[in-house]
């Protein structure tokens, strides 16, 4: 079994509970173990480092710095938290000055960044290290006829990290095909959900809720397939209010790549934190699944 740093974040603590449960229950399904970090704090999210950038490089190299105390690679599942802790190593193994006054901060907790534990999101560890031909063969109820969006939004592929295609991405498609589903192609798939912007700018931001739902519903996806707490609480939470501000009858299921995974593996729904969504998923699977499976790639 191959361990790993777990970072849930903040988010994986309340609203996302469901991407929680639905990590450990695959990860352990797949030989995986996931340690939470003791300790963990939050990794500053994107506002912060917008106030104070050393003090934010702090907060997330001291989750870094714990998982190296470990001599463990870290993971996160929410791509903000992946972004924030990917840049920061990245920035502080280049920046020789900054990780000197940043370990003087850290030595107050007896940690030290070093910058030898990697930092990668969780659907990585699937795609990468798990393999989709293990993840495949371990199938046991594939889901077939199931049309699923998979949205990869901004932060995971944004910055471009070494030299992976920003424009053309598959290994998220990749992931619902080793599950037996139906990877659906729609444009906006690597566009912006609109994050905060709902705080700031709620017109705008349900603008680009609905047309990425629209997107995908124009391709008659059956369910949408997310990777991060905050696109999947925009894309699904706020589809009441989009259908009121622009007249629509949305009304999509979304759902976390954990939990998809985890039914095609055959783990009860209850233990992948599925029914408590607000748009239910079940019925729209057990609907698709009565159909004549699409061909892929339609």
């Amino acid at each position: 079994m191959k361990t790993y740093a777990y970072f849930p974040g903040c988010s994986l603590e309340k609203m996302a509970h469901s991407y929680h449960l639905s990590a450990l229950e695959t990860t352990r399904a797949l030989g995986v173990e996931l340690r939470e970090l003791e300790d963990w704090n939050c990794c500053g999210a994107t506002a912060y480092f917008h106030v104070d950038e050393l003090l934010a490089y702090t907060l997330s190299a001291r989750n870094i710095a714990m998982a190296e105390k470990e001599h463990l690679n870290l993971v996160a599942p929410c791509s903000g938290c992946f972004k924030n802790l990917f840049f920061t190593r990245s920035h502080l193994k280049h920046d020789p000055d900054l990780a000197e006054h940043i370990n003087v901060a850290l030595a107050e907790d007896n940690l030290q960044f070093t910058g030898s534990a990697t930092v990668q999101h969780l659907i990585e560890v699937f795609v990468q290290d798990v393999g989709l031909a293990e993840i495949k063969a371990r199938v046991t109820n594939p889901l077939q006829g199931l049309r699923v969006a998979p949205y990869y939004g901004c932060q995971i592929l944004r910055p471009r990290k070494d030299h992976e295609d920003v424009e053309q991405p598959r290994f998220f498609e990749d992931l619902v095909a080793a599950c037996g589903a139906v990877p659906v192609s729609y444009p906006l798939r690597l566009t912006c959900c609109g994050g905060a912007l709902i705080i700031t700018n709620r017109v705008a931001a349900l603008s680009l809720v609905r047309n990425l739902l629209e997107s995908a519903v124009r391709e008659r996806a059956t369910v949408i397939v997310t990777a991060c707490p905050l696109c999947q609480v925009n894309l699904e939470c706020y589809q009441k209010q989009v259908n009121r501000e622009f007249g629509t009858d949305l009304n999509v299921p979304v759902m976390y790549f954990t939990q998809l995974v985890g039914l095609a593996l055959g783990i009860p729904p209850k233990r992948l934190g599925i029914g408590s969504e607000l748009v239910a998923v079940m019925p729209a699977i057990a609907d698709a699944q009565k159909t004549e499976p699409a061909p892929v790639g339609t």
